[in-house]
């Protein structure tokens, strides 16, 4: 499924027009993404866990030259999902 298809699905379920569909899956990926960046994680009860987790710095090998080069710290969006999904 992708974003289009989904805001046609968002659409059928609520009742609503595929614009509104659209501006309705907009408003939560924007608020998802917002929490994300201030360090906050979102739970949705029956569907899962979104977080922020820090990834330390390391060695890696660049595969072409086997060169040995450092990988700086990053943070990187996590997802858990909760019992009720699967």
């Amino acid at each position: 499924m992708n974003k289009s298809e989904l805001v046609k699905a968002i659409a059928e379920k609520a009742g609503i027009s595929q614009v509104a569909g659209k501006a309705a899956l907009e408003a939560a990926l924007e608020s998802i993404a917002g929490a994300l960046k201030k360090g906050e994680s979102v739970q949705l009860i029956g569907f899962g866990t979104f977080s922020v987790a820090e990834r330390a710095a390391r060695q890696g090998k660049n595969p072409r030259t086997k060169e040995v080069i450092q990988i700086p710290a990053k943070k990187v969006a996590k997802f858990k999902a909760g019992a009720g999904l699967i």
